[in-house]
């Protein structure tokens, strides 16, 4: 309890230090600081709130939040206060975070475009990945022909094929969306086949007791018991697709996040580079977020 309460009010000095920073006048002049104490205010609230529903990890949350104020801190007395950086390569705080109350709409469009893509091309990659995994784990054949294959792509990162696919491709949107497939496809389709390998063989025998066929094996036997391990994976299977679909979007789109960042980049607007980075880190954030919440309600008797 002594080491909650010393790491509570750690966490706010630096919160008040950091505010009083912000307010203060420094060299260094910048856009209005609004949006960088509205960030603050959310943080502060989301943090509260966390520590209110999971009391147990109210040393670690505050831990976390004492490294961010500080790091914060750090950077506007650096920045603002002593102009002691480059001006270019390492914006202000508040002219980052100010970028959110002009970009919006530019930055909302971004990420529309891109959770479409990321979508269809997870759902695919998932979908059959998944599907045709159950299919050559079950089979004895067919299990000895693609295996061996899927073990060999599977490691191999998708954004090394992006260059030829966006090539190839017709549309840059279809291109985005088959290197999201075959990121995901291979490692779902591996991860399927050693599913099955792993089904406790009484099941099994009773399954061929009932003479059930073999596509009511496939999708009454072999695939409820694989869904537990793919909800389970879901979290890094939709972070490296937010990766590679980031990747790709640097390489040519005109649209979405990963284009957002780059095309700034290209002019040497360094601000609202880092904004695009932090606009990437909340979408991340929020789909594991979600994914969590998926894990929990769907599959409530395995502990996360």
């Amino acid at each position: 309890m002594k080491k909650n309460k010393v790491s509570f009010f750690i966490c706010h000095v630096l919160l008040v230090g950091l505010i009083a920073a912000v307010l203060l006048p420094g060299r260094k002049e910048t856009e209005s600081p609004a949006a960088f104490l509205c960030a603050i205010f959310l943080i502060e609230v989301f943090y509260l709130i966390h520590i209110r529903r999971f009391p147990g990890k109210r040393a670690s949350a505050s831990d976390i939040l004492s490294i961010l104020w500080a790091l914060m801190l750090i950077w506007e007395i650096l920045v603002t206060k002593l102009d002691m950086l480059h001006p270019v390569l390492v914006p202000a705080l508040e002219n980052i975070f100010f970028v959110f109350t002009t970009d919006y709409r530019e930055m909302a469009a971004g990420i529309l475009s891109s959770m479409e893509l990321l979508l269809i091309g997870t759902a695919a990659g998932l979908g059959l990945g998944t599907l045709l995994g159950l299919i050559c784990g079950w089979h004895k054949r067919l299990k000895e022909v693609f295996y061996p294959i899927a073990n060999v792509l599977a490691p191999i990162p998708s954004i090394v094929f992006a260059p030829y696919v966006i090539a190839v491709m017709p549309t840059f949107r279809s291109a985005s969306v088959v290197v999201i497939f075959l990121g995901i496809f291979w490692p779902a389709f591996l991860k399927t086949i050693l599913s099955v390998e792993s089904i406790d063989r009484n099941i099994i025998d009773s399954a061929r007791t009932l003479e059930l066929p073999g596509i009511s094996m496939v999708f009454e036997i072999l695939l409820p018991y694989s869904v537990p391990g793919i909800v389970k994976g879901l979290r890094v299977t939709m972070t490296s697709a937010v990766m590679m679909l980031t990747f790709a979007e640097m390489m040519g789109s005109t649209t979405g996040m990963g284009y957002y960042i780059v095309n700034y980049n290209t002019y040497g607007n360094y601000t609202k580079v880092l904004a695009g980075i932090i606009v990437v880190g909340i979408v991340v954030t929020v789909l594991s977020g979600l994914i969590s919440l998926l894990q929990k309600k769907s599959i409530k008797w395995r502990n996360y």
